[in-house]
């Protein structure tokens, strides 16, 4: 039996990359797991309560006082670049299941309104632009614009509430946008907001408009239903269709429910940490082999709302899953890879994604530990669960083992 997990706590980094100040330079400072430590402990009279990220080793790959310097499980840890440009969780989660998306396109929509408008009017919609801003009104009740929460250029988004029309019509707009769009990704959103949308919309970085998700009251009422439609992919050399292909059930947990294609898999989409977390383990406890990506979201969702003490609660809430997982999987053959996608540091005074390493915490009963060399990618991870689960990696679009994934003499 082998079973491996995958476990993205998104925006979770561990310093700045050499080239994070491009953007914006006082990101080269950026470093979400330590500030986020520091923040907590000082507000909290206490360290986080994180014992099974410290037994995972992340105070090995992230020294800090109030982590754990040494560890007695079987971890192979290190680090990894991010493999794409800017830092955004479509292209981490895409990049981390073994697609080559280092020449990802970037645009804003104020560079393409013309060519948008008439491809939403020849599907038979109505546009205008909002007011005097790069912003489409679609229909009366729908927004297109560029999306404020990853880097400037990199998604657009297309935005309605619920109550004004069923998410299937935001979603068919969203699908003709992506046709002429030229970026990474067009998300459909659709969710319950505080008011009309148009009073969440505000500038972004690097001259972007857009709404302001959070703001809206969408992550926070409920309901929320998201589709990410990318750029032409090649799932099929990708981790979970391999898998899928080889016989073992995939099992996609949180937001990785919504941005990874596998129709194999089976989905469980959910925004809450506990619940995110305790999908996982049920999928775990099922019997045979099982390859299980989650994605853990309110760590990202606290970095975009400078939330410090929040992002530390989530966290500590995960730590909690994790444990779960780790006395769960205790059998040769089973692997825990717990990373990140990008950075998102609560501290650093904007609502923006960080540009930074992440941590690479592998688990492998019966496995000698080591220190891994730094992953120049995180298609490194995905070619490593791949070797994990006895499959040849070289059936991924990209992507490296890393090593040591030698037993235990």
């Amino acid at each position: 039996m082998s079973r491996t997990v995958i476990v993205v706590l998104d925006g979770f980094g561990v310093g700045a990359m050499p080239d994070a100040g491009a953007l914006r330079p006082g990101d080269a400072a950026a470093d979400t797991c330590g500030h986020l430590l520091d923040h907590c402990h000082r507000t909290r009279g206490r360290a986080l309560h994180l014992p099974a990220l410290s037994a995972l080793g992340l105070g090995l790959v992230r020294p800090h006082p109030d982590l754990a310097a040494r560890t007695t499980l079987p971890v192979a840890v290190g680090r990894a670049a991010l493999g794409y440009p800017g830092a955004d969780t479509y292209a981490g989660h895409q990049t981390m299941m073994g697609a080559d998306l280092r020449t990802v396109a970037v645009a804003r929509l104020a560079d393409h309104l013309d060519t948008t408008a008439a491809a939403l009017r020849t599907a038979g919609h109505g546009t205008e632009p909002l007011e005097d801003l790069p912003v489409l009104l679609v229909d009366g009740v729908v927004l297109v614009h560029d999306n404020l929460e990853a880097d400037p250029g990199i998604n657009w988004n297309v935005s309605g509430r619920l109550d004004d029309l069923p998410f299937r019509q935001i979603l068919s707009i969203a699908v003709t946008v992506r046709s002429v769009a030229p970026v990474a990704r067009v998300i459909a959103v659709g969710g319950h907001a505080d008011a009309p949308l148009a009073g969440f919309v505000r500038p972004g970085d690097g001259g972007t408009v857009g709404l302001d998700t959070p703001a809206s009251g969408f992550y926070r009422n409920g309901g929320l239903r998201v589709k990410h439609l990318g750029g032409p992919l090649d799932h099929t050399r990708q981790l979970p269709e391999l898998a899928a292909r080889a016989g073992i059930p995939v099992t996609l947990v949180g937001k990785a429910a919504d941005i990874l294609a596998c129709d194999a898999a089976v989905c469980r989409p959910a925004v809450a940490t506990e619940d995110a977390l305790a999908h996982a383990v049920d999928a775990v406890r099922a019997d045979g082999d099982a390859l299980v990506v989650v994605n853990v979201q309110e760590t990202d969702l606290a970095g975009h709302q400078q939330d410090a003490d929040r992002y530390g609660s989530v966290l500590e809430r995960a730590d909690q899953g994790l444990g779960e997982l780790l006395a769960l999987l205790d059998i040769p053959g089973d692997c825990l890879i717990v990373t990140g996608d990008h950075g998102n540091d609560p501290t650093i005074g904007h609502a923006f994604h960080t540009r930074e390493f992440v941590p690479v915490l592998m688990h492998r009963p019966g496995s000698a530990p080591g220190r891994l060399p730094d992953a120049g990618s995180l298609a490194d991870l995905g070619a490593t669960a791949a070797a994990c689960l006895g499959m040849d990696p070289g059936g991924l679009d990209h992507g490296t083992v890393l090593h040591p994934l030698r037993q235990a003499g």
